[in-house]
């Protein structure tokens, strides 16, 4: 049985880098948006926390679904599995 696709989207907010994990990507009814659902975090049980992934957990907390402006979206990438959710500066790259 094929597992679900997981997708990493990299965009800008405010400034800053975001990179998060979902299972749905597609281009929204919104003109000039792409929808972002299922979003997926670090469930694993660990000892140290990332205070990054912490923040974005918090942000996205109750979040169904995400409206990402076009624009904003620097990367999607098909990948195997999560990895770690993070913001980081963007500061020009």
């Amino acid at each position: 049985m094929p597992t679900q696709p997981m997708y990493k989207v990299i965009f800008h907010n405010g400034g800053q880098m975001y990179e998060l994990f979902a299972r749905q990507i597609y281009q929204s009814d919104m003109w000039g948006f792409v929808e972002i659902e299922e979003l997926v975090f670090g469930e694993r049980s660990k000892i140290v926390v990332d205070p990054g992934e912490e923040r974005l957990k918090n942000e996205f907390a109750g979040v169904k679904r995400s409206y990402i402006p076009l624009q904003a979206i620097v990367r999607i990438d098909e990948v195997e599995k999560e990895g770690s959710a993070r913001i980081s500066d963007s500061n020009g790259s």
